[in-house]
């Protein structure tokens, strides 16, 4: 029993080896070894969709939304995309049923992609044990760039929360709630909506009031909880036909100075970068609604 226990135990230590070397901790720890603190890894991934939650209960960043288009591996130069009708257009067969019959198509380049990036100060000697300085990058600084990149996706300079053709929505109409009208109004465009992201305040508050979020989830709309929308509004919208995020394909981690004002005391600190933008392809498909 005891010889059995053993093997399992080396087992387990040879698989957890080989999933800290696959990972953006492990690697750079390997590269930490050699390099010591003036280490800078670059990866031919972005590392912010490299890493899955050990969570019982997962909560999904706003990517995960989103179609990526990885220009590393899938190069392009444009996408299409429509815009709604203009005050003056000749009438269209058929758009008084079809209301996308109106729309106007486009072919534009692809913008250009945002940096976004994340700090965090190593807490003194954790480098020195390289299985915790793995995970503390893994958990800690990957993490925290899963947050910025939030902010990139939503709040930022072309944040889906910042983009004018998005139409706001605050009468609620015969459905009781705005999130429900939004939804309707995405399929009277010839969409789904198949996502909301919404504030945990607003979700935990509609969860424990009736069954307008089981309903949702149920009916098989993605559902994202993420402090960086506001409390009362929301986004609803075709996640899945409507968007892409534009996406590097890469990644870097390194040693740096961070700005004044990044920690509250000083310390070696990391920083990890990636390179993306959101865009949308059906902006008429989205709606930032009040709840």
């Amino acid at each position: 029993m005891q010889r059995t226990d053993t093997i399992k135990r080396t087992i387990a230590e040879v698989v957890a080896d080989r999933k800290k070397q696959m990972s953006p901790g492990g690697i750079f720890v390997d590269a930490f070894a050699e390099h010591g603190f003036d280490t800078r890894v670059e990866y031919d991934v972005t590392i912010t969709d490299s890493l899955t939650s050990s969570r019982r209960k997962p909560r999904y960043p706003s990517r995960n939304m989103l179609k990526v288009v990885d220009l590393s591996r899938e190069p392009q130069d444009h996408y299409w995309h429509e815009s709604p009708p203009r005050s003056g257009d000749p009438a269209v067969d058929g758009a008084d049923l079809r209301r996308e019959a109106a729309n106007h198509f486009h072919r534009s380049p692809v913008p250009p992609l945002l940096t976004t990036k994340a700090w965090v100060q190593v807490p003194d000697g954790l480098w020195e044990d390289p299985r915790s300085f793995a995970e503390f990058i893994n958990y800690r600084l990957v993490v925290r760039l899963a947050t910025a990149e939030n902010v990139t996706i939503l709040r930022g300079e072309g944040g889906l929360l910042n983009m004018p053709d998005i139409a706001r929505l605050t009468d609620p109409g015969p459905f009781g709630s705005t999130i429900l009208a939004a939804c309707n109004e995405v399929e009277q465009m010839g969409s789904t909506a198949d996502g909301l992201i919404i504030n945990p305040a607003d979700y935990y508050r509609l969860l424990g009031s009736g069954h307008l979020i089981r309903d949702v989830e149920d009916n098989g709309v993605f559902v994202v909880r993420t402090r960086l929308v506001d409390p009362g509004t929301a986004i609803v919208g075709d996640f899945g036909h409507g968007a892409l995020l534009f996406d590097a394909g890469r990644s870097v981690i390194g040693f740096a100075e961070p700005p004044p004002g990044t920690f509250a005391e000083p310390g070696r600190a990391l920083t990890a970068e990636i390179y993306e933008r959101v865009v949308v392809n059906l902006p008429t498909c989205f709606f930032v609604v009040t709840l």
